[in-house]
């Protein structure tokens, strides 16, 4: 790792930037430390390369600064700029077919004036840069010549040989295929292992931002909503709010990294900026009992998950039309570990849990079991049942459950209405990033 007293290569502090009348990014701060790998996250149009272009100072923010190395950008003469930030842009398609060799020369126009030529130190690093990036086989071959991960090399190698502290690549793997993209970072990678190079990276893929990245900050319209390492940041609930996607998480039984499975899309959002400001609540149920309470909850601006439930159970089509997260159990099976272990994950992720008036057997008891472990975490809204409602069909194990849960803290409340009043009197936010 770099030395404790060496500047910090990138320093944005609220820096908010117009296009017209659309905001671009909103009071953005961003500190990068020396030899980090940032992998920078978002849905299209959230920002990425707006902030890549800021830090380069192609365009002056409207509101804060940015620093390279202690410097503002804005102070630093162009040469200034290529010799401290080198970039790689997205989409850059070589228009001559200039042997791969001068290509990457190109890089080294930061430390010459337009008539000097290339020295033998210049020469140097050109063919240690083309040894880096694997293509020291094909430094005599025209650069048009190459296939398209070749390419990205290239252009990656040309960015190099500014020999600049920081590095900044806008969707490096962007027409890649799988193994391009694992090979193009694995290089990038490896040159941030010994604190020489600082990597600030516009990723769209989660998974491979978690694989290779020190640490992922997430933008969503302009503003920034995660920041943190791959094992604190990745989420299916930050997949569904900023990309609108449900996924399973897992992790790599090798490394313990996670990664996202996408599964579907999330129907069209709640109201503009509730996903946002509202935490999530879960809601127990079944039979179609729990279907009202995930709606009311969904139209009032909260997000939401729901189960353990049971495949074709009418509940979990209502939570998968509003994209909810949910524990899930084959039909008529009792419900099993591993959906229970979903569950658990579900109630510790909630700031809030309604247990709707569903029929209670065997197969489903664990619900009540599992609620009974998040009392005293989170308020637990129990919806009173209807008299003579015949919905216990444990033997009394059911009803024991629910009057354990009223002894401890579980508030009883007589319905949607009464639900949404609570729930809105009391502290269920989501804490802020």
């Amino acid at each position: 790792m770099s030395s404790p007293s060496a500047p910090t290569p990138l320093r944005l502090s609220g820096v908010t930037v117009h296009y017209g009348t659309r905001l671009a990014l909103h009071e953005v701060s961003l500190t990068v430390r020396p030899g980090e790998f940032v992998a920078l996250a978002g849905p299209n149009g959230s920002g990425k390369t707006t902030l890549l272009r800021a830090v380069l100072g192609f365009l002056a923010p409207d509101a804060g600064t940015v620093e390279l190395f202690g410097r503002p950008v804005d102070s630093l003469s162009v040469l200034e700029r290529a010799r401290s930030v080198a970039w790689v842009p997205q989409g850059e398609s070589p228009r001559d077919d200039v042997r791969l060799f001068d290509y990457v020369l190109y890089g080294r126009y930061p430390y010459h004036g337009p008539l000097d030529a290339e020295t033998a130190a210049d020469h140097a690093i050109a063919r240690r840069v083309l040894t880096e990036v694997g293509l020291d086989d094909r430094s005599e071959d025209g650069i048009l010549s190459l296939s398209g991960g070749e390419r990205q090399r290239a252009i990656l190698g040309r960015a190099l040989a500014q020999t600049a502290p920081l590095l900044l690549l806008d969707e490096p793997t962007s027409h890649l295929d799988i193994g391009h993209q694992l090979d193009l970072l694995s290089r990038v990678r490896t040159l941030t292992e010994g604190g020489q190079v600082t990597v600030v990276a516009a990723l769209h893929d989660l998974n491979l931002a978690a694989r290779f990245a020190d640490r992922i900050v997430v933008l969503s319209r302009g503003r920034r909503v995660a920041d943190g390492a791959p094992a604190d940041v990745i989420s299916e609930e930050l997949l569904a709010r900023v990309w609108g996607v449900v996924a399973d998480l897992r992790r790599d039984p090798r490394t313990g990294a996670p990664y996202l499975l996408p599964s579907h899309l999330v129907p069209p959002p709640a109201p503009p900026g509730a996903l946002l400001d509202k935490g999530t609540v879960h809601v127990v149920g079944g039979g179609g009992a729990g279907g009202p309470y995930l709606r009311a909850l969904s139209d009032a601006g909260y997000r939401v998950t729901a189960g353990a439930l049971h495949l074709l159970d009418s509940d979990l089509e209502v939570a998968e039309s509003l994209g909810a997260l949910t524990a899930v159990e084959v039909p008529f099976a009792p419900i099993g570990e591993e959906a229970r272990q979903r569950l658990r994950a579900l109630l510790n992720n909630a700031t809030a849990v309604v247990v709707a008036p569903f029929p209670v057997g065997p197969s489903n008891l664990p619900n009540l079991q599992e609620v009974r472990r998040a009392l005293g975490r989170v308020p637990v809204l129990l919806v009173r049942r209807a008299p003579g409602q015949n919905w216990d069909f444990t033997g009394g194990a059911a009803r024991a459950l629910e009057e354990e849960l009223r002894k401890h803290g579980a508030r009883e409340i007589d319905g949607v209405s009464e639900m949404l009043a609570v729930l809105a009197s009391a502290d269920v936010r989501t804490p802020s990033q």
